[in-house]
This record gives C-alpha cells, sequence and structure tokens, in this order.
C-alpha cells in the first residue's frame, strides 16, 4: 500500500487537484460572466489554481452573502414607499424633455426605478474647500433632519467639520443620521464612533467585516456620497469627506453638485434604502420627503437619479455611459481618475468618433495605483486610434467623476469607468437636462484641458518594450482589478 507522504504519490495528489480546480473552473467560470471577465479569471486559474481558488472564493462572485441578499429583496418596498411620498406634480419631468432625451430618461428610469423629476436648482462647484464648507454650513441650517453618506470620513479638517456641524445640529434637536463606510473609512471610524457616542448623531458603519454569522464581504463596498437637509438640500458627486491632501504630497480634485427640488427627494429615497440595509428600520415617511416649494425662475433643470450596484441589480451605470456615448451627436467628455472600460463602452467610443463625434477623455496623469496605472495605459493605443483625445490631467490627482454630452446632459457622480464602479461598488449617478449646468461643466472640463497633457500617439508608441509588456499582463487581468 502507498504512503501518502513517501513523495511518490503526494505530488501526484497535488496535481491532480490542480487539474480538477482548473476544470471545475472551466464549467463554472463563464456562467453569466463577461467573456472578458471569464478569461481573466481562468487565466489566473490556469496559472495559479490553488491561489485562484482562494482568491475567487474571497472576491470572485460579485454577489452580497445570502442574508444580505434576502435583506436587499426588501429595499425595493421601501424604496416604493418613499418615492410615493413624491408629488404628482413633480413627475411631469418627462414631459419638459427635448424629444432626443425621453429615451435616456425612460432607460434610466427602467433600470434604476426612479422618474424624471423638474424644477430643480443645480449649481456645481469644483473647489475641494468650499465644497466642505457649504455642505456644513447647510447642516447648520438644518430644522427637521441632516442624513449624511460617504465612503470615506475621516477626523481631519475637512471630517471634523462635517462632523462638528452634526454635533451642533443634533444638540438643536435635529435628527442626524450618518452612514460611512466599515472599509472606505477604517482609518478613523474607531475615532468617530467614540467621539459622536453620546452626541445624539446616529452613526452606523456599512457592511462591517464578519466572517462568521452574517458574514460580509471586502470586495462589495458602498461607494456614494450623498447628503440631504431636511428634504430640501442635496449634494452628490464624487468627494469623500477628507482632507484635500488626502495622501503625502497628492491634492485631490473633485466635482459635486448642490441640488435644491424634487430631486432630492430620490436621493433621500437611497438614503433611506441604504440606512435600511444597515439598521433594518424603515424611517421613510412624509417627514422625510417634504412637498416641493413652489415653481421659481432658479429652478429650471429637469433631472433623476440613478442608484448602482449589488443592492440595485437590474441597474448598470455602464448601461448609461454607454448609451449616452452612443446617442450623441456633436461632442462627448468624460473624466474619471480610473479609466478601465468594458467592451460596450470602448465599441461606444470608437463608434461615437467614426461618427464624427469629438470624443475626450480626461484622465489623472497618474493614480494612486501601479496595477490600475498599467492597466489604464493599456486601453491609450485603441483610444489613440481610433481618433478619442486624451488628457493627462496633471496638477492634482483628478478624482472627479463626470461626463458632459453635447451641449444639454450633464452626468455627475461617484462612479469611476471601470469594473469596480460597473459591478462591485454601490454608486449614486446624477442625471440633468439642462443646457446652464453643461456650461458650467464645460468651464471645468475647460480648465482641466489648461492643466493636462494632450497624449499623441506618435508619442505614446515610444514608450519601451517592457512598460508594454507590463501594460499588456495586466490588461488581461484588468476585469479582476
Amino acid at each position: 500500500m502507498w504512503d501518502f507522504f513517501d513523495g511518490t504519490v503526494w505530488p501526484i495528489a497535488v496535481a491532480i487537484i490542480s487539474w480538477s480546480i482548473i476544470v471545475g473552473a472551466i464549467v463554472y467560470i463563464p456562467f453569466r460572466r463577461s467573456p472578458v471577465a471569464a478569461q481573466a479569471w481562468l487565466l489566473l486559474f490556469f496559472f495559479l489554481p490553488w491561489g485562484a481558488l482562494l482568491v475567487y472564493l474571497a472576491v470572485g462572485n460579485a454577489r452580497h452573502p445570502k442574508w444580505r441578499r434576502d435583506r436587499i429583496a426588501e429595499v425595493p418596498d421601501i424604496i416604493r414607499k418613499a418615492v410615493g411620498h413624491i408629488s404628482l406634480e413633480s413627475m411631469g419631468g418627462m414631459r419638459s424633455l427635448r424629444s432626443h432625451h425621453r429615451k435616456t430618461a425612460h432607460l434610466v428610469q427602467r433600470i434604476g426605478q426612479f422618474p424624471c423629476l423638474a424644477d430643480n436648482k443645480i449649481r456645481l462647484d469644483a473647489d475641494y474647500n468650499r465644497v466642505v464648507d457649504r455642505i456644513a454650513a447647510d447642516i447648520d441650517k438644518a430644522v427637521h433632519h441632516a442624513h449624511v453618506m460617504v465612503y470615506i470620513l475621516q477626523a481631519d479638517q475637512a471630517g471634523n467639520k462635517i462632523l462638528s456641524a452634526l454635533e451642533r445640529a443634533a444638540r438643536r434637536g435635529v435628527t442626524c443620521r450618518l452612514l460611512i463606510d466599515a472599509v472606505g473609512s477604517s482609518r478613523d471610524r474607531k475615532t468617530i464612533a467614540k467621539r459622536l457616542k453620546g452626541s445624539g448623531v446616529q452613526l452606523e458603519l456599512i457592511l462591517p467585516l464578519r466572517f462568521w454569522n452574517r458574514a460580509t464581504r471586502l470586495d462589495l463596498r458602498n461607494h456614494r456620497k450623498i447628503v440631504v437637509v431636511d428634504g430640501r438640500v442635496g449634494w452628490v458627486g464624487s468627494q469623500n469627506m477628507h482632507r484635500i491632501e488626502y495622501e503625502p504630497k497628492t491634492f485631490y480634485r473633485e466635482v459635486m453638485a448642490r441640488v435644491e427640488g424634487p430631486v432630492v427627494l430620490e436621493l433621500q429615497a437611497i438614503f433611506i434604502g441604504d440606512w435600511y440595509l444597515e439598521t433594518e428600520e424603515d424611517i421613510a415617511s412624509r417627514a422625510l420627503m417634504p412637498e416641493p416649494l413652489p415653481p421659481s425662475p432658479d429652478r429650471t433643470a429637469t433631472a433623476q437619479v440613478l442608484p448602482s450596484g449589488p443592492d440595485y441589480p437590474q441597474a448598470g451605470v455602464d448601461i448609461l455611459f454607454t448609451d449616452l456615448i452612443y446617442n450623441a451627436r456633436q461632442r462627448v467628455v468624460l473624466a474619471t481618475p480610473y479609466f478601465i472600460p468594458n467592451e460596450p463602452l470602448l465599441v461606444a467610443m470608437r463608434t461615437a468618433v467614426s461618427k464624427g463625434v469629438h470624443v475626450t477623455l480626461f484622465v489623472t496623469s497618474t493614480t494612486n495605483s501601479i496595477l490600475i496605472d498599467s492597466a489604464q495605459q493599456s486601453y491609450y493605443d485603441e483610444l489613440l486610434e481610433a481618433g478619442v483625445e486624451v488628457m493627462l490631467y496633471r496638477e492634482r490627482f483628478l478624482h472627479a467623476k463626470h461626463l458632459s454630452i453635447d451641449n444639454d446632459i450633464a452626468v455627475v457622480g461617484s462612479a469611476n469607468m471601470d469594473r469596480r464602479s460597473f459591478e462591485l461598488n454601490s454608486e449614486v449617478t446624477l442625471i440633468a437636462y439642462d443646457d446652464a449646468l453643461v456650461r458650467e461643466l464645460r468651464e471645468i472640463e475647460d480648465d482641466y484641458r489648461t492643466k493636462s497633457h494632450r497624449l499623441q500617439l506618435k508619442e505614446w508608441e515610444k514608450r519601451g518594450f517592457f512598460r508594454q509588456l507590463a501594460e499588456n499582463v495586466t490588461r488581461l487581468i484588468s476585469p479582476l482589478l
């Protein structure tokens, strides 16, 4: 009888198990996955079957554990209850749209469940420190409630301003609720929790890591940034609440939208849903969804909100981005810190250029990840050859995420243009059908241009062989980043 540890059987057993893992991956991995993502996983399994199995078990399936999925299944009813409090008068936003915008609005409502609402005032702010001060000032005016949800909140000069404003509001009797992602805010979450204990501010961590009862996933995070004050004023965009120099010598550039009008209640509904996911407390009520103010000459924007992520499984923000680019007629401008597109988005950009649409991509010159840098750069050849204008922003770390389509659609939110935002993270996106807001966004884009280097194909082709090799290798695994 063979001795399993005699040095003969053991290598054979390892080989059999390794090949069993690979064959199992070939059978299972392609199921309900894009071909590109499946190929990346299978490549990893082929070269590192044991390591790939461990990684896949940890982060391979973009689904929450069953307990979380069961709770997510209850959210649509909570959201419908909240949206049901929105005035029917505000629901007439579709009628105010130009005919070519109505299909986009229908698409957003179909995948995200939120209608198009009229009579909003939306203004953009790209001044990082001023945004923090303005949000704190809005909270200081709260009389009923203040809701804040961010991926990263730190106890620094920026985060402390928001925390202090919430504490002041709570002392006035205002209901204050704060949601922060447990991983994104991991550095200071204990300090923040200790500070807020007894303050009256209700703090909840989003998906704290657990590996036993009610286990959670490390990679499925809530990346939204939402502020709602009294159901009248809202903020949405890319900015977390930390100091502008988040990493040493890395200064962040962001874009946030301040919103007044009925569309604030859609941001509120998303917050209500996320609060329920963490607490099982249904806070949807008429008090949180006040009747809109009478129409005003300064509230002319028609807009809607798109939530996306594993908690909204039918809503894919990449579907919106792709559709908008396909339907552009003159100009598309995209800004994102991380550009690792899926194939439909890449094809849409190439197709738009072929139709005579001027497509510009603003990306930060270098990100905070060598792997992402390399994977992102692997797409530059294809973009440049297609005629896409690639602009490398150099002044700061461009963390803003937005699109402008022609002269009448502006999109601002928390979603990057990569698989993590398309499939793994919970995100929020504001879509505004408003010429004035696009003009504001154009001014921001024009400022980017003065601080960016336009990449030329001949220049890019001169990079070294080993750099190209690194790009090609990281591109192979880019669907996993």
